[in-house]
């Protein structure tokens, strides 16, 4: 780019040249050169100067060169001057700055960067890294669903339709999806709500699932993911200013979605804390304690509880479900259920129970009044297919008048993936009995969660070997959540360079070890307590080196620290 020359020619306006061309005045937030200038000029002009300022030359110089409306002007390696960027760290929307996002964050691209550094030859004390970070099962291994590819499959290039290794069930899977679909392509858009048959399918599901409770397939969204769906939610929830601002509750440790979202919506985070001392269990006088406490500064309106829990496992009860519906309802808060783990229990004595399902079940004291709105995805429980954000929405008793804007909301993205569309239609209505995909349906569906409640429990079961770790049972999700005890030279040297005590730890366990795991600060965790979320999902032998190399680490680190 050719350098350009500016020169002042009054206070308001700046003549800009630029080499083998015209002299311009380029525009500024003022519109046109008022002076009368010359002809072909256009002008950079500042915003009106106010009358506090005893000199326009003062004035000018006195506000920041955003205020001015200028664009930054930077001196080059010859001495020209040249213009600054648009958008810049210090003018682009704050709001994204405050975003933080544990899961992929500062540990995670270390991960890669020696992902490379392996890939180059450096040499490390590890042939590879582990990212026991995240809960992306098929990244770790795990084994799609057959049918569930076979019928995507067919439905991306029906000519395999003709193919005689596809089994009659998947075919006709594939093209009653195919009907539905504009031009009978999974490449067409849908209705921005999701395909009509596909909800249909989801409210039926919902209906078995739920022992005959209605599902209305016109309360149903197909999302891209969950989190599309959580976002939009709390997109609708948030207004306000100062001490009216929206404010959420959500799970201390939370699910770092929560938190960035909010962030991102300059909505109030109301913190409450699970009780780790009783398997991360929700306690009522909790929830009371926050809710009090966050109507001193901000307008409560919304709570939010992530069942089977991520990151820290737990199954909620029947008993604990009732009292948080009967707490939303006396409070009039809008119910949000994350329910995306709901295949995902391991634990004797635990059972999955539906908010929904349990709020009919209190009748109409609570099915026709609390507002509720529970989610769903493709990406966890057996099947594993986070890569094609599937998901879907179900909202209960909301006003007619905001679920038209929710549907305004969805059609301004016009839809969600059609594929996943289509492998949340087959999640919801899988192989039947009797149909020539049902036996190894069941038998790869058996296998991934017996596979995952043995992960589960060997987890604990080691960590809790290591002295100064301790860890909760893994009664459902994908993760364990354990305390760590670190020596205080340690919480001290982290202090030092700026780093939370667990990320120090996890970091330093990366370096050594190769394995990424995300410390528990990311998540949010009591004052003075520590600990990492690690994935269960690395095959059984892995995980069994993985665990072995936690445990030396640690050891390690408590007498290097000691």
């Amino acid at each position: 780019m050719s350098a350009t020359r500016v020169q002042f020619l009054s206070p308001r306006t700046l003549r800009v040249l630029s080499p083998g061309r015209s002299a311009l005045f380029l525009p500024g937030a003022g519109g046109s050169h008022r002076g009368g200038g010359v002809p072909g000029f256009r002008s950079l002009t500042s915003p009106p100067l106010s009358s506090s300022f005893s000199s326009p030359g003062r004035a000018l110089s006195s506000l920041s060169t955003t205020r001015r409306g200028l664009p930054k002007i930077k001196m080059s390696d010859n001495g020209t001057m040249s213009r600054g960027k648009v958008l810049t760290i210090d003018s682009m929307n704050p709001t994204v700055k405050k975003v933080e996002y544990a899961v992929r964050g500062p540990i995670v691209q270390r991960a890669v960067e020696l992902e490379k550094e392996l890939s180059e030859g450096m040499k490390k004390p590890f042939a590879e890294v582990i990212k026991a970070n995240i809960g992306d099962a098929q990244a770790m291994g795990q084994q799609p669903i057959t049918f569930f590819r076979q019928v995507l499959a067919l439905c991306s290039y029906p000519e395999l339709l003709s193919d005689s290794t596809f089994p009659e069930d998947a075919k006709s899977r594939a093209c009653r999806i195919l009907n539905s679909c504009g031009g009978n392509s999974l490449g067409a858009y849908s209705a921005s709500q999701g395909i009509g048959s596909i909800r249909q399918d989801v409210a039926r599901f919902i209906e078995r699932r739920d022992g005959g409770v209605p599902c209305n397939p016109d309360n149903i969204y197909l999302t891209t993911g969950a989190s599309d769906g959580i976002v939009t939610m709390l997109k609708l929830l948030v207004c306000g200013e100062g001490a009216t601002r929206t404010g959420v509750m959500i799970s201390i440790p939370q699910y770092p979605l929560y938190s960035a979202a909010l962030a991102e919506l300059s909505a109030v985070q109301i913190n409450y804390y699970l009780n780790e001392e009783k398997c991360w269990s929700l306690d009522i006088s909790e929830l009371q304690r926050a809710l009090d406490e966050a109507r001193l500064h901000c307008q409560p309106r919304a709570l939010c509880i992530i069942n089977p829990g991520n990151p820290t496992g737990q199954v909620q009860s029947r008993e604990c479900i009732e009292e948080v519906i009967r707490f939303a309802a006396k409070e009039r808060l809008f119910l949000m259920a994350d329910e995306v783990y709901q295949d995902n229990v391991y634990a004797e004595g635990c059972q999955f129970h539906s908010f929904k399902k349990v709020l009919f079940e209190m009748g109409p004291e609570y099915s026709e009044t609390v507002e509720l709105a529970s989610f769903h995805s493709t990406s966890k429980c057996y099947m594993g297919e986070c890569g094609f954000r599937g998901g879907y929405m179900e909202i209960i008793n909301m006003d007619d008048d905001v679920k038209d804007q929710l549907t305004k909301l969805f059609s301004v993205r016009l839809c969600s993936p059609v594929p996943g569309q289509a492998l949340m239609d087959l999640v919801v209505n899988p192989p039947q009995p009797g149909e020539p995909s049902y036996d190894r349906f069941i038998k790869e569906r058996t296998a991934t969660l017996s596979a995952l409640a043995e992960k589960a429990r060997l987890t604990e079961q080691v960590l809790n070997t290591v002295e100064g770790i301790r860890c909760n049972p893994v009664q459902g999700a994908m993760y364990s959540f354990p305390r760590i005890t670190l020596p205080e030279k340690a919480i001290q040297e982290a202090k030092k360079l700026g780093q939370q005590p667990d990320m120090f730890y996890c970091m330093k366990m990366l370096e050594e070890t190769g394995i990424c795991l995300v410390p528990g600060s990311g998540f949010g965790q009591r004052e003075g307590t520590y600990h990492f979320r690690m994935t269960i999902l690395p095959p059984t032998d892995k995980l069994k080196i993985l665990l072995n190399n936690v445990k030396e680490f640690h050891q390690r680190f408590t007498q290097q620290y000691s």
